[in-house]
């Protein structure tokens, strides 16, 4: 299967959260390119960009446990090549 190359939105509404999302994040490592979080401290979130190059399979599965995750909001937008 080919890759591509695209980015992942997550937003942590609850801090208990992270530590589920920070696993996940681990456990596909090897698709991760990069990754920016911030912590939104006025309005209580976190908002992580991840920046992946994998098979739409790969990044379909890390997307759908993270979206699982209590509390986590996930958006991806990826190449069409």
């Amino acid at each position: 299967m080919e890759k591509r190359v695209g980015v992942v939105g997550i937003v942590v509404e609850a801090l208990e959260s992270a530590e589920d999302v920070n696993q996940i994040l681990h456990d596909y490592s090897y698709i991760i390119v990069g990754r920016m979080g911030i912590p939104y401290r006025d309005r209580g979130i976190s908002v992580i960009s991840i920046i992946v190059d994998g098979t739409s399979d790969e990044i379909g599965a890390m997307t759908g446990k993270l979206g699982k995750v209590k509390n986590v909001s996930v958006k991806s937008a990826m190449t069409k090549i």
